[in-house]
């Protein structure tokens, strides 16, 4: 199996601003809380568990599963 290239945050960022995407605007369309997004890209939230988790995943900074069992507890 193949392992995925991971980025880091400011690689993110620097893809964001290459591609002229906002924080918000990738939120919105993933359907993710700016809020954690940019918790996320910060590093002020790790992306351990719940919502910064999959956010981290969707990014492409952590390697992850994201399981949607409509509990984040």
């Amino acid at each position: 199996m193949k392992q995925k290239q991971l980025k880091t945050r400011e690689e993110v960022l620097a893809d964001f601003a290459r591609k002229g995407i906002s924080i918000r605007g990738w939120a919105q369309k993933n359907g993710r809380c700016y809020a954690t997004v940019r918790g996320v890209l910060t590093g002020r939230l790790t992306g351990r568990i719940g919502e910064s988790h999959k956010v981290a995943v969707l990014l492409g900074i952590k390697d992850g599963e994201i399981v949607e069992d409509g509990d984040d507890e």
